[in-house]
């Protein structure tokens, strides 16, 4: 019995020690969000491709959950933003088109991912593309009397291009933004000396420093890595990703199947950054796009692309990864939205959704960890300014669906698209995803009834938008 008790002793103190480690230890989820650019539904050989070769990303799908109907925010990019950071629509902040370089920002004083995912323990950085406002020199310069940018929208970091019209406008108008982009950054409101590296590789750089530097800490980290690519201007990629395709293609068409497997490369390096550091059982990764494509990117089997509400501008690729956090192999058709990354990240952490923050989100985490059937979300609703003269179809052979609608309302499977609140198409997208059969006629009073629900949310109060 001595024995024992001897032995008892002499164990306790590992116990204790073992204890003391694992209450040291994070254990909420590490979250990474990639964002890519104008990146369409057929863009990705996981999701059909034929002709651009992303095997990271289908490595990444096999490895984790595709989603078959997963919707950006807004067909253009700012709106999609503000979806993502706040869980709401971006009507709700009067954000209906994307923001100039100048003086539209998002207000300073809406909840965002960071500012939650703060209160549950974790440290941010944004890297990479913000068109939010608030990175023009004179607005860091001058930031107590000016707009707010990623610090002050929670981010702890950041690391992006000076979105001044004096750098970017001129590097897009001369197809040298990714050439030159690393030449004109700021990082966490200072300034810094020129990177005579790919923008691409230069973001990438900075978000495996990131990993790194926080792979070992009791605080899990939030990694907010917006690309530029493939967004137009179409531009030469380093050799890795442009070689594949010179006995292929040529000219812009060459050059966008490059950008996105340069992306596809990019997006390997992370993952590999996070199984090298041994963190990849507690991390969550998330991989889409702001919305369709445009010029040369693909829809996949589906009609439009960027600035429209037909299927191909909003429903976009979508990737959700974690070893150890989600279910491998597996596809979501039920429909998720860029509204449900805030309360989704909300989860993961554990951190309680305040309701004052009136989320028009949902956290999908259930369809993610275990397949479980998801509630019924109600109505989705999505506005656009009228993007009549928009030359995103110029460069293809395709002719810009009509109507132009500037507005949708989702019910399960009904879609009814309008203009100024007026019905102009229904389809039932399980029956006919390619939009193909106006069921306006066959179904008036359904019609009328998305429609009058489309008019009272139109209606609803919203924010003035900072100018």
């Amino acid at each position: 019995m001595r024995k024992i008790l001897i032995e008892i002793l002499c164990i306790v103190p590992i116990l204790i020690m073992v204890l003391s480690a694992c209450s040291h230890k994070n254990t909420k989820p590490n979250i990474i969000l990639l964002l890519a650019d104008d990146l369409g539904y057929g863009d990705l050989s996981c999701f059909g491709s034929q002709r651009i070769n992303t095997p990271n990303i289908d490595q990444m799908a096999s490895e984790g959950i595709k989603f078959t109907q997963f919707y950006a925010g807004s067909a253009v990019c700012t709106p999609t933003r503000v979806s993502i950071l706040t869980g709401r629509y971006p009507l709700r902040y009067n954000v209906t088109k994307h923001f100039n370089d100048e003086e539209m920002h998002l207000q300073a004083d809406v909840p965002t991912i960071p500012k939650a995912l703060k209160k549950a323990g974790y440290v941010s950085k944004h890297i990479g593309k913000w068109h939010l406002g608030g990175l023009n020199e004179v607005h860091i310069k001058d930031r107590p009397n000016s707009m707010p940018g990623p610090i002050e929208h929670g981010f702890d970091h950041y690391l992006a291009m000076l979105e001044d019209p004096l750098y970017r406008k001129p590097a897009m108008l001369e197809r040298r933004l990714y050439k030159d982009g690393a030449k004109h950054l700021i990082r966490d409101e200072q300034i810094i000396d020129p990177i005579n590296k790919h923008w691409t590789d230069v973001k990438t750089d900075e978000a495996l420093a990131f990993i790194e530097q926080n792979s070992a800490s009791d605080k899990p980290f939030f990694l907010n890595l917006w690309f530029d690519t493939p967004h137009a201007p179409y531009e030469a990629v380093p050799d890795v990703s442009l070689t594949p395709y010179l006995e292929k293609a040529k000219g812009d068409d060459l050059l966008y199947r490059s950008m996105v497997s340069h992306l596809d490369y990019s997006v390997g390096r992370v993952l590999s950054k996070l199984k090298d550091l041994g963190i990849e059982e507690n991390t969550v990764v998330i991989l889409t796009s702001d919305n369709g494509p445009a010029y040369l990117g693909s829809p996949g089997k589906y009609k439009g692309r960027k600035v429209d509400f037909h299927e191909g501008g909003i429903r976009v690729p979508a990737i959700a990864w974690g070893p150890g956090q989600i279910r491998s192999g597996g596809i979501i058709d039920d429909l998720a939205h860029t509204n449900d990354l805030f309360p989704t990240f909300c989860d993961y952490a554990g951190q309680e959704i305040d309701k004052n923050w009136k989320l028009d989100g949902m956290s999908i985490r259930s369809l993610l960890d275990d397949g479980a059937e998801q509630e019924d979300r109600g109505l989705v609703f999505w506005q656009i300014a009228l993007y009549k003269h928009n030359g995103n179809y110029h460069r293809t052979t395709d002719k810009r669906p009509e109507p132009i609608v500037t507005e949708v309302v989702r019910k399960g499977k009904w879609k009814l698209l309008a203009k100024d609140g007026e019905p102009v198409e229904l389809f039932n997208l399980e029956e006919d995803p390619y939009e193909r059969w106006n069921l306006m006629k066959a179904y008036p009073e359904l019609t009328e009834q998305l429609t009058s629900a489309l008019k009272k949310w139109l209606e609803e109060p919203r924010m003035d938008i900072q100018y």
